[in-house]
C-alpha cells in the first residue's frame, strides 16, 4: 500500500538561500516519487538525506525527535525547516498506524515510553532492553500494519542478523498494507526485493540499481579484497 506518492518541494530556487538549501541535495530537490511499498534513500554523510526523512516525518504529523504522532515531546529543537517547504502528495488511502524512528534520538523515545506508561505496546520497557534489542521490541511488538513507518537509520544499532530479522519484518509489514522510507547506509536492508533506491548525492536525488550502489560495491570487493584494501589503507601488517 502506497500512501504517499510524491514529495514536491514548493519553494521558488532563487529563495533556495539558507540552511537547509546549503547542501547541494536539498537545493536541487524538486520532486521526489514514491512508486513502491519501500524506498530507501542513500548517501554519504552530510548528503542530506537524513534531513529530507526528517522533513518528510515532521511534514507527516511526527515528533521531529521520534515516535508515533502522539508523541509531543522535545529535549533539543535541531531539525531544519525544510518541512515547511515541502508538500507531500498523498493517495486516495489513509494510514491506521504510522511511527518515525530516528536513531539518534531513540534514547528520547524510549524514554517518553515510559512516562506515557504504554510499555505494554512496545513489550514492555525499551531502556530495559539493549539498543539493538529494543530496536526489534519495536518493530514486532508496536508496528501493526496499514502503517506509514519512517526510519532514520536503523541499522545503527543492528547487527548483521538482526538486520535480516528486520527484512523479514518489513515485508510482513507490507503484506498488511504498510509503506516504508527509510535512510540507510545498509547493504543488507537496500537489498530489500523490489525497492526504489534514491542516491542522494551533490547533483540531487536520483534512482540508482541495488547492485550499482558504492555500499554494494564496496561491501563485495572489501569482502573479496580485504587484505589488498587494509593495505592500501596503510593498514598493511
Amino acid at each position: 500500500m502506497i500512501y504517499i506518492s510524491k514529495i514536491r518541494n514548493r519553494r521558488p530556487q532563487e529563495s533556495r538561500t539558507t540552511y537547509p538549501y546549503s547542501i547541494p541535495s536539498i537545493i536541487n530537490l524538486e520532486e521526489l516519487n514514491l512508486r513502491k511499498e519501500v524506498t530507501f534513500i542513500i548517501g554519504e554523510n552530510g548528503s542530506g538525506k537524513s534531513t529530507l526523512v526528517e522533513a518528510i516525518a515532521i511534514n507527516a504529523g511526527f515528533n521531529p525527535e521520534g515516535g508515533s504522532r502522539n508523541f509531543n515531546f522535545s529535549t533539543q529543537d535541531s531539525h531544519s525547516v525544510l518541512y515547511e517547504d515541502i508538500q507531500l502528495i498523498r493517495t486516495a488511502y489513509r494510514n491506521r498506524d504510522g511511527f518515525f524512528l530516528r536513531a539518534e534520538s531513540f534514547y528520547n523515545v524510549a524514554t517518553a515510553v515510559d512516562d506515557y506508561l504504554v510499555q505494554g505496546a512496545y513489550g514492555g520497557s525499551l531502556h530495559m532492553r539493549s539498543h539493538g534489542e529494543s530496536f526489534l521490541a519495536l518493530l514486532h511488538n508496536r508496528l501493526h500494519g496499514n502503517g506509514l513507518y519512517i526510519f532514520d537509520e536503523p541499522e545503527s544499532a543492528l547487527s548483521m542478523i538482526s538486520q535480516m530479522n528486520m527484512l523479514v519484518r518489513i515485508q510482513q509489514l507490507v503484506d498488511r498494507s504498510s509503506q516504508f522510507i527509510i535512510a540507510t547506509h545498509s547493504p543488507i536492508l537496500m537489498a530489500y526485493p523490489d525497492a526504489d533506491i534514491y542516491q542522494v548525492s551533490p547533483e540531487g536525488i536520483h534512482p540508482i540499481a541495488y547492485k550499482d550502489t558504492e555500499q554494494y560495491r564496496l561491501t563485495k570487493y572489501f569482502m573479496n579484497n580485504h587484505m589488498k584494501m587494509l593495505a592500501e589503507l596503510g593498514l598493511d601488517i
